[in-house]
C-alpha cells in the first residue's frame, strides 16, 4: 500500500493475521509493516498511518542520513551486520571465539554463501512449479553490479549478498530471473510475467534501489 503524508508517498507492506491491535514496525533500512487484525479495512490502515506520520517520516530521515555515511564494518562479536533483512549482531551469525579480523571476513562470506545457497535453493522449487520452468544451474556468485542473472544457456545466478535483504525481496530476484527464462528480454509480456505472479514487485525493485549500497561486507 501507499499513503502520502506531507508531499512524500510512504511505501509498506500489510500483514494480516490473528492478532488486536494494529502495529507499525520500521526495520534498520527503512522497510515498513504494517501488522493488522485480519478483515482490517484499507481506510483503517491508511489513518493509522497517517496519525503515525510525523514519527515515520523522522524515522526514515534518520535511517537516510546513516546511509548518506556509511559505517565501517565492525569485525569482532558485537558487529552489526544485515541477515533477511534484520540487522543482527556478528556472533548471532558465526562463531566469532578466537579469530581475528580477516578470519572473521571470511567465515561471515562463506556464512551468506551458503544461506543464500540454501535460501534460494528452497524459494525457486515454489516459483519453478508456478512458472512451469527449470534452469538448468544454478550458482551463488559475488557481484558487485547484478543481484541475479539468466542466460542463454538457462543459467541462472544470484548474489550472495542477497541472504541479507528480506525474503520476499529475494523471492523477487528469483522470479525475475525465472521469467527470463521465458522472455529473455525486459519487455511487456516479460513484466506482466513478473507481475502475474508477484503484483508489488517494483517495492521490491525500489528496496534494492534503496538499500542495495548498505547490503556490503
Amino acid at each position: 500500500m501507499k499513503v502520502k503524508i506531507q508531499q512524500n508517498m510512504i511505501e509498506f507492506n500489510v500483514q494480516y493475521g490473528n492478532r488486536e491491535k494494529l502495529s507499525i514496525h520500521i526495520d534498520s533500512v527503512g522497510f515498513i509493516t504494517v501488522k493488522v487484525p485480519k478483515g482490517t479495512s484499507e481506510e483503517i490502515i491508511a489513518s493509522a498511518i497517517e496519525s503515525k506520520g510525523q514519527w515515520i517520516l523522522e524515522k526514515i530521515h534518520e535511517i537516510e542520513v546513516a546511509r548518506e555515511t556509511p559505517k565501517a564494518r565492525e569485525y569482532h562479536a558485537q558487529g552489526k551486520f544485515l541477515y533477511l533483512g534484520k540487522e543482527c549482531l556478528l556472533h548471532e551469525l558465526i562463531d566469532c571465539s578466537e579469530l581475528n579480523e580477516e578470519a572473521l571476513k571470511r567465515n561471515l562470506k562463506k556464512f551468506y554463501m551458503n544461506r543464500c545457497k540454501s535460501i534460494v535453493g528452497e524459494r525457486i522449487k515454489i516459483y519453478q512449479k508456478q512458472l512451469k520452468v527449470k534452469p538448468k544451474i544454478i550458482e551463488i556468485v559475488e557481484s558487485k553490479s547484478k543481484w541475479g542473472s539468466c542466460s542463454s544457456d538457462r543459467r541462472l545466478t544470484f548474489n550472495y549478498r542477497l541472504a541479507m535483504a528480506p525474503v520476499e525481496v529475494i523471492d523477487y530476484v528469483i522470479i525475475h530471473e525465472l521469467c527470463h527464462l521465458i522472455h529473455m528480454n525486459h519487455d511487456r509480456s516479460f513484466w506482466r510475467r513478473v507481475g502475474s505472479i508477484m503484483p508489488d514487485y517494483k517495492e521490491k525493485e525500489a528496496f534494492l534501489a534503496r538499500h542495495g549500497h548498505s547490503m556490503l561486507l
